[in-house]
């Protein structure tokens, strides 16, 4: 299986400099990567880098906890839009969530899609901070609030990616939104397993290793 396409290239940690965005975003170009993930400052560099290219840029909102204004989020999103980002990842209240305040859980959700319009919104459920009764309600709030993908983690809390959870997500969602599964995937095989999985997406900060990998193994 060809997993390029399956990857966003993701850099997001603070100290990424602008040196490091432009390796990502050259990487992706090389590897034919489907998006590179940057936070919000760098789309404009990763727009001029990759203006001439199939790849992708997303950009994260409310990133990493997810708690901050509704508002603040569908400004963030509106701006990184306008600099050039194709896609946009925001984070779920995982608060008024455990609050059982779920409509202000599918606000948050329904107010940034409603200000991006036909931009992919993709919603990061952090599933480690979730029980498995959670996971479900908020995949349905995330279908309710028009999320065309459903992202199990951030990759900056105490546990990322499971194929349980994907598991979960998709039996809960069936094919009406798409997945990715985001957060301690870092080889070949495992990328794999996720995509078997019911994953439409992968994120990682290993997309070239895994791909370096799937050459070498498909060569014995």
């Amino acid at each position: 299986m060809d997993v390029n396409s399956y990857i966003d290239h993701t850099l997001l940690k603070a100290s990424a400099s602008d040196r490091d965005i432009i390796n990502l975003c050259e990487e992706a170009k090389q590897y034919k990567f489907s998006a590179v993930c940057v936070n919000g400052s760098f789309v404009p560099l990763a727009k001029h880098l990759l203006e001439k290219s199939s790849v992708k840029i997303c950009s994260v909102v409310g990133f990493p906890f997810g708690a901050i204004a509704t508002d603040a989020k569908v400004f963030e999103a509106k701006k990184a839009i306008e600099d050039g980002a194709d896609e946009i990842e925001m984070v779920i209240n995982i608060g008024l969530l455990k609050s059982s305040n779920y409509f202000r859980v599918l606000k948050d959700i329904s107010d940034v899609k409603i200000a991006i319009g036909k931009v992919p919104l993709k919603v990061i459920l952090e599933i480690s901070e979730l029980s498995k009764n959670e996971i479900i309600k908020a995949s349905e709030i995330c279908l309710d609030g028009q999320a065309d993908y459903i992202k199990t983690s951030t990759g900056f809390s105490k546990g990322g990616a499971t194929l349980t959870a994907v598991k979960i997500i998709r039996k809960t969602i069936r094919n009406r939104a798409k997945i990715m599964a985001s957060g301690g995937i870092e080889d070949y095989e495992t990328t794999l397993k996720f995509i078997e999985a019911g994953a439409d997406r992968i994120g990682t900060s290993f997309g070239v290793a895994i791909v370096n990998e799937q050459i070498t193994t498909s060569s014995y």
